[in-house]
């Protein structure tokens, strides 16, 4: 068995479902499990659906009647006529999410998060289900919550791989196309759970583990996995093969690559994993796979933005030794900043990170207390793997140095634009 994941952008709109048809009628639908992702921003129309809720905004109502129109333009571009059985299949689908606003007694916020946003994934593969239906492709449509069985951590749940091996290796029919939806898993009460960050493409790892499947594909809007990003980098150059070592370094520094954790289950089983486009899917694209690190072996560049550089240091030129470190880094996942870069010295030490949440202020006035703070906003951080001093040169030109780790095969260089 195959399996195949696409993503929201993949199915955004009419468009984007019958291209998935055109996808499977090209490289085959037999023996095929589809992980579906949300349509196009859902997931993040849906969040609003969410805040309206815990402020008893009287927006909410509307925020549910666009996610609603949205899918409902969908279905009217797909379908020859409202007959169909689909729009009562999606209408009751809202009818859920509905009854769950107006009967939900939960103040959780990561509770109400996973069951409100779930819909998002199963009214899109409900869709799809039935298009491919209409089309005349027999397909089986499955509730991953009845297979991929989790603890009870909303929002970023871990999987009972034991329960899940044994739901999906005794409940999949193979020789048919199944379709299901990724990043939803349900806990031991059947409330839904979703598995955290890309847990789409986790789905389809756990999928392909538990079907000791043929391989794994994503399909996505790119040829397949760059060496950079071409948004920043002119002459970006596609990376055939990735080791699975390799890729999950990548993914470490912060490339957009595939996920350490969807990795993994795949790597056990040796699975190869395949990136490729949805607009050109007979091209080769990226395989991740047991072989070599990377063909053809150029640099790789990562780039994250919006950094912050801070530099502490000792105030009375004492060593900052390791519970001054221990302390620091405490402070830190207390705070929620997300720490990529790490130097030290005797009296000092220096670190790159992200402050998503804006927490820095307020971790300021506790550093300031012990030690001296310097630090440099929106600064940028690029990782090299696998430099060399033409990659050096490129990242350096026209901007400021301001801190520079060269280790065996990777370089980061902190910079600030001039």
């Amino acid at each position: 068995m195959r399996v195949f994941k696409f993503g929201g952008a993949s199915v955004k709109d009419a468009a984007g479902i019958k291209n998935v048809y055109d996808v499977l009628q090209q490289v085959g639908y037999e023996d095929v499990l589809v992980i579906v992702s949300a349509m196009g921003k859902t997931t993040n129309a849906l969040e609003e659906v969410i805040k309206n809720y815990f402020d008893k905004s009287p927006e909410l109502n509307s925020s549910v009647q666009e996610v609603k129109k949205y899918h409902n333009q969908i279905l009217l571009d797909l379908f020859e006529d409202d007959k169909n059985e689909v729009f009562t299949a999606v209408n009751e689908q809202f009818s859920d999410l509905e009854y769950f606003l107006s009967h939900n007694k939960s103040p959780n916020y990561n509770f109400v998060y996973d069951q409100i946003v779930s819909f998002g994934e199963l009214i899109s593969t409900t869709i799809l289900s039935h298009f491919m239906s209409f089309k005349g492709i027999q397909t089986q449509w499955l509730d991953v919550r009845n297979f991929v069985k989790t603890d009870s951590t909303y929002r970023d749940a871990e999987v009972d791989w034991e329960l899940t091996q044994k739901n999906i290796s005794n409940n999949v029919k193979r020789k048919i196309l199944n379709i299901t939806q990724g990043f939803l898993g349900s806990d031991e009460n059947n409330f839904t759970t979703t598995l955290g960050r890309e847990g789409s493409d986790y789905t389809a790892a756990i999928f392909a583990y538990c079907l000791n499947a043929e391989s794994v594909t994503i399909w996505k809007d790119v040829p397949g996995v760059m060496n950079a990003d071409p948004r920043y980098f002119e002459n970006a150059s596609l990376l055939n093969q990735i080791s699975y070592r390799e890729a999950i370094e990548l993914a470490f520094y912060g490339a957009s690559v595939i996920h350490p954790k969807t990795l993994q289950p795949l790597q056990k089983k040796e699975i190869p994993l395949y990136v490729k486009s949805f607009i050109n899917p007979l091209l080769k694209g990226t395989s991740v796979s047991k072989g070599v690190d990377l063909e053809p072996y150029l640099p790789c560049f990562i780039v994250k933005r919006n950094q912050l550089l801070i530099s502490l240091s000792s105030i009375d030129f004492s060593f900052i030794m390791e519970e001054n470190i221990s302390e620091i880094f405490g402070l830190f996942h207390q705070f929620k900043l997300k720490v990529n870069l790490i130097q030290n010295s005797a009296i000092s030490f220096s670190v790159c990170v992200e402050d998503k949440f804006g927490n820095f202020n307020e971790l300021n006035a506790i550093l300031s207390k012990k030690f001296k703070v310097d630090f440099t906003e929106n600064v940028t951080l690029y990782t090299i793997r696998h430099f060399n001093e033409n990659a050096a040169q490129t990242v350096e030109e026209n901007k400021t140095v301001l801190l520079k780790q060269v280790s065996r095969e990777t370089m980061q260089i902190v910079t600030k634009e001039n």
